[in-house]
């Protein structure tokens, strides 16, 4: 199929999105920000870094390609309001793996309102998304000593899944690792309910967790205790700590009074920014160069 027609294949398949002004056949999209603001991320998948097509659908990876762009949108406590999406295909990919892809992008129902495609010898998807704030971003740089460290969403879940597909065995944690569904409605809730703080968990909770000791220049202490309930669905503390992909939602407030469905895990103390857990300092999770 020429370009042209293999657009003319998946566009139908895209939702326009509530906040569309303007969708895709132009030079821009055109979107509303009804906070007067608005965020911007991007990221991309790789074939055979990020995903594997022996291992997840068309479907998958591309409702997991709107997942993890989604999720930074949210941790800013903003409502994701669309996507631009550019795709490289091998020229032998098949027409419906990429209507599968479509689709998977098209599943949160968020506006996908243009991008590009090109040729390529393996396939690589980047997604830019794009949200509107109410009032100000949350960043990772206002958390305060004794405020409160909480969780909305899975802990270890993803690594789990990925380990279970490494060893041929059948687990249901394959579903998150495939497709995870962060928790997008938290972030604005947490931005309502004052965090000062916040940020989704791509690269595992310590070193997430470290990002925003550092950028708030905080100490940041794990509750074991709190982190029981996630180790028993994730199967062991390692997973839970270092565990990255579940695009939850790690967030601090003022109090330990925190909104549903956050949960509490830990507490922010004065101190050498990094993270603690009963005393010892903790370092590792995901690095892509490492």
């Amino acid at each position: 199929m020429s370009e042209e027609s293999l657009l003319a294949a998946i566009t139908p398949l895209l939702p326009r999105g509530e906040h569309t002004i303007l969708g895709p056949g132009d030079d821009c999209a055109v979107i509303e920000a009804p906070g007067g603001s608005f965020v911007v991320t991007t990221d991309v998948l790789v074939q055979d870094q990020h995903f594997r097509t022996q291992w997840s659908s068309g479907f998958d990876i591309g409702a997991r390609a709107a997942a993890q762009n989604l999720a930074d949108v949210a941790a800013m406590g903003a409502v994701p309001t669309g996507m631009v999406v550019s795709m490289v295909l091998p020229g032998d990919t098949e027409v419906s793996w990429v209507e599968d892809c479509a689709r998977g992008l098209a599943s949160y129902n968020i506006g996908v309102v243009g991008g590009d495609l090109s040729g390529g010898s393996y396939i690589s998807i980047s997604v830019t998304a794009f949200g509107s704030v109410e009032g100000p971003a949350v960043t990772r740089g206002r958390a305060a000593p004794g405020q409160t460290l909480a969780l909305a969403g899975t802990l270890g879940l993803s690594l789990r899944g990925f380990e279970a597909l490494t060893e041929g065995k059948d687990d249901p944690a394959i579903d998150v690792f495939r497709v995870p569904r962060p928790p997008l409605e938290a972030g604005p809730i947490a931005a309502k309910a004052g965090a000062t703080a916040m940020m989704d968990v791509s690269d595992g909770l310590v070193r997430d967790a470290a990002r925003i000791a550092k950028a708030s220049q905080v100490l940041i202490e794990l509750d074991p205790a709190l982190l029981d309930a996630y180790v028993a669905e994730a199967g062991t503390i390692d997973r839970v700590l270092y565990g990255g992909e579940d695009h939850s939602l790690l967030a601090v407030f003022p109090s330990d009074r925190v909104p549903d469905p956050f949960q509490p895990i830990g507490k922010v103390s004065a101190g050498q920014p990094g993270v603690v857990m009963e005393g010892k300092r903790l370092t590792g999770g995901w690095d892509h160069f490492a």
